[in-house]
């Protein structure tokens, strides 16, 4: 019987690779807590160290944010010194191992800057030193988890070498079938455009854009703001949608995903497109106007970056096409937020942040599951260029940033504890399902993560919707 990688109860590596997952979920609880600690003033009420005496004006919810930092504290440093001691212990490569070294270093400097704080007050050391270390120490754990993941789970050299097989465009004649029936012809056809306009991507940039009003206007916010903008933003989805259909007509008869699409099966005449699309645009910015110019300006910057930027420029020739692309998705934040104060502020600039993050992490798992196909339609993806391996090593890293990104806008806004605990909940499960996808290596696995991404971000945005809208005004 060969001997197990790790001292009991670890044991095998999965088992040390939950460990490292729960330790990080534990340093980024960590910085939430203290994160609403600060937010809160909890911290000043407190003025002892470690412990926690009770002025008379403390509040029972002031009391239990303090008590619960610090619990949280003593539970997440055992949980990182014991996961250290099982990698010293354990088989695991050297510069995971002096990651997590340094980590416990971090934390023990961390516990410092605490005390001062809490002894001080929070002009003692320098402002958001405290955060900072968090931050930090939660980098290094991830570093350490994606390291020995690429290790335990991956392989040198798994890139695509060639193409696969194209597929026979003729060979979806299901989709090249029109009805002889006049009305069940305008239905398909009527459908049709509606693809075009792509729908799935609606609702969560809609929610994008109101989540961006409602960080600007919290319970003051109009309905007339909220109707004009999410109808212009859903007219220049679907404008951005169509340019994008339009564009990649050839590429998508050679990927079985899109070979179904209008254009592709020459269900749509490329004119009558391409007139659709400008129309969309047209009806777009007529409604964006009712708001202000700004919003229109950046309704129509997202339309053309989308169209043009991303599908001919960055899509066909580069890998990092889908981080850069991630500026169309976080577009809608800054939308939202100028619709309500004809102006970019700091945190509207924090939500398009965290959107930013979150779209490689999110986008990444749909490339694994589909990578033969945008290898058969030529698209220099991740996983096509670099293999499989570091596009998971990939998701890991931007999971972690944006959850750090998600941190930001704890600092910026009077978001509470709804939004701090369903990032970590759902951040968690995102993480999770992620860690998952390294030892599971299959296309239902990146699905499970691709879904689990979704719901991290839906969730996330209707905390803040809640938040803003619902909390602040109670």
């Amino acid at each position: 019987m060969s001997q197990s990688p790790f001292l009991p109860p670890i044991r095998t590596r999965p088992r040390f690779a939950a460990t490292l997952t729960a330790t990080a979920l534990g340093v980024y609880l960590l910085i939430i807590v203290g994160a609403t600690t600060s937010i809160t003033d909890a911290a000043a009420a407190c003025g002892t160290w470690p412990g926690c005496a009770t002025p008379t004006a403390l509040s029972q919810t002031e009391l239990a944010i303090a008590w619960g930092h610090r619990l949280a504290a003593v539970l997440v440093g055992v949980l990182l010194v014991g996961t250290t001691a099982m990698a010293l212990l354990g088989e695991v490569t050297r510069r995971v191992t002096l990651v997590l070294v340094a980590a416990v270093g971090l934390y023990t400097v961390q516990v410092g800057v605490g005390a001062l704080t809490a002894l001080g007050g929070p002009q003692a050391l320098v402002p958001g030193l405290h955060l900072a270390l968090g931050v930090g120490i939660f980098t290094l754990v991830i570093l350490a988890l994606a390291w020995d993941l690429e290790i335990a789970t991956g392989t040198d050299d798994d890139a695509i070498d060639s193409s696969p097989e194209p597929i026979d465009p003729t060979s979806n004649e299901t989709a090249r079938v029109v009805p002889d029936g006049g009305l069940e012809r305008a239905k398909l056809t009527a459908f049709a455009y509606f693809k075009m306009m792509k729908p799935r991507l609606m609702w969560l940039l809609c929610l994008v854009a109101a989540a961006g009003m409602a960080l600007a206007a919290g319970p003051d916010l109009s309905r007339s703001t909220i109707l004009a903008t999410l109808g212009g933003g859903v007219l220049a989805i679907g404008a951005s949608g169509t340019f994008n259909h339009v564009l990649e007509r050839d590429v998508d008869q050679r990927m079985s995903r899109t070979a179904d699409r209008p254009l592709a099966t020459d269900l749509i005449p490329v004119r009558n497109a391409l007139l659709f699309g400008l129309f969309l645009t047209g009806a777009s910015m007529s409604v964006f106007l009712t708001i202000n110019l700004l919003a229109a300006a950046l309704g129509f910057v997202a339309i053309v970056f989308y169209s043009v930027i991303y599908t001919l420029v960055l899509k066909p020739n580069t890998v990092q096409n889908t981080v850069l692309g991630g500026a169309a998705g976080a577009l809608p934040a800054l939308i939202g937020w100028a619709a309500v104060t004809n102006e970019i502020g700091l945190p509207g600039l924090a939500l398009a942040a965290l959107i930013f993050l979150w779209t490689p992490a999110h986008f990444y798992n749909l490339a694994l599951a589909y990578q033969d196909d945008y290898a058969r339609g030529g698209f220099p993806m991740l996983p096509v260029v670099r293999g499989e391996t570091v596009t998971r090593k990939h998701i890991l890293y931007y999971i972690a940033a944006t959850l750090v990104g998600a941190t930001g806008l704890v600092w910026l806004t009077d978001l509470g504890a709804l939004y701090a605990a369903t990032v970590v909940l759902f951040g968690g499960i995102f993480l999770w399902f992620a860690v998952d996808l390294h030892f599971e290596q299959t296309e239902r696995a990146a699905f499970r993560a691709f879904h689990a991404s979704n719901a991290f971000l839906g969730a996330v945005l209707v905390a803040i919707l809640v938040d803003a809208l619902v909390l602040a005004g109670v």
